[in-house]
């Protein structure tokens, strides 16, 4: 391991991070639930919202709205069948998979 002497200061900043401990709280599905829309509603992430509760600093930082999930391979190769793509052109799975989730949205938005 490298002392801190001689680390830059950018990755001093980065080993702070580095020694936090996630924690995760098992408080029952309709509270996580109420907890999660509740985020939602106020425009925060369920994270800075327990984080608020709990009276912890949040991240000043404003941050791009964007839902993610993990794909493996196969989930690469099931997309690019249903959207007649190449298995290995990623990008333009991504594209297909963002205009059909905003079409889903978009189709059954509550007016």
């Amino acid at each position: 391991m490298v002392p801190d002497k001689n680390l830059p200061k950018k990755w001093k900043k980065e080993q702070k991070v580095v020694k936090a401990i996630q924690v995760a709280f098992d408080i029952g599905e309709e509270f996580q639930y109420r907890l999660r829309k509740e985020a939602l509603d106020l425009g925060v992430n369920p994270s800075d919202r327990v984080r608020q509760i709990l009276g912890l600093p949040t991240n000043k930082r404003a941050q791009r709205p964007r839902l993610s999930i993990s794909l493996s391979e196969v989930d690469f190769e099931l997309l690019a069948e249903e959207f007649g793509l190449e298995k290995d052109n990623k990008v333009a799975i991504k594209q297909k998979a963002a205009a059909q989730l905003i079409t889903y949205i978009k189709n059954s938005r509550e007016d």
